[in-house]
């Protein structure tokens, strides 16, 4: 198990009975919000290899990859709660065997992380402070395909983010989240030689799926 501090704050804020509410819901409602989205843009891609879910949560993109034909899946995530979610999730769709789940931080891990198809990164720069390095690693393992959402760096965006960590630190939890500028994180994904292939947006969230660029 590989650590930073980021990640301690969040093993302890995505807890169990969070991981077990949110499998509730996707149990219902099938994929929802930005994992939705990225789903509806990679099923139009060809024939998807294999998927590295970079803080995966409970597994919401591979459990539907893999059930569309996805071969394999590694699942990567610093909440061990939603790693065992995830696993048990895995197992009643018969998965298992087809998922490698990694407990920690993905900046640690990567050595032991091999190239995929797509890398996916839903709802997980806003968890980093420093997200340079986890876009640049992140985007070294992507053959092809690179999918990621984040939050739009907008006023009210930023606004009710300052809010949400002030509360979290009144009451002692050390998770925070981020708005990072979204010219910059473009500037790094090009820098990376991908191209924005689609991209969507809610009033929160700007979704991304990119493709390296072909070289003339």
């Amino acid at each position: 198990m590989a650590f930073c501090c980021e990640c301690e704050a969040i093993d302890r804020h995505f807890a169990a009975a969070r991981a077990a509410e949110e499998l509730a819901t996707y149990a219902r409602r099938g994929p929802t919000g930005t994992a939705r989205l990225i789903l509806s843009i990679l099923r139009d891609t060809s024939r998807i290899d294999n998927i590295l879910d970079i803080g995966a949560g409970i597994g919401v993109l591979h459990h539907e990859l893999l059930g569309a034909g996805t071969g394999s899946a590694v699942h990567v995530e610093a909440a061990r709660a939603y790693i065992d979610v995830a696993r048990e999730e895995s197992a009643r769709r018969g998965h298992n065997a087809r998922v490698r789940f990694l407990h920690g931080d993905f900046l640690a891990l990567a050595p032991s992380v091999g190239s995929a198809d797509p890398v996916t990164l839903d709802r997980v720069v806003c968890c980093y402070a420093a997200f340079e390095p986890l876009i640049r690693l992140s985007a070294k393992k992507a053959r092809r395909y690179y999918a990621l959402s984040f939050p739009h760096d907008r006023w009210y965006v930023r606004a009710h983010t300052r809010w949400q960590n002030h509360r979290r630190k009144r009451v002692g939890n050390a998770f925070r989240t981020f708005v990072h500028p979204v010219s910059e994180i473009r500037a790094l994904i090009r820098a990376a030689g991908f191209i924005v292939r689609r991209s969507r947006r809610t009033l929160t969230w700007e979704v991304l799926v990119c493709t390296r660029r072909v070289e003339d």
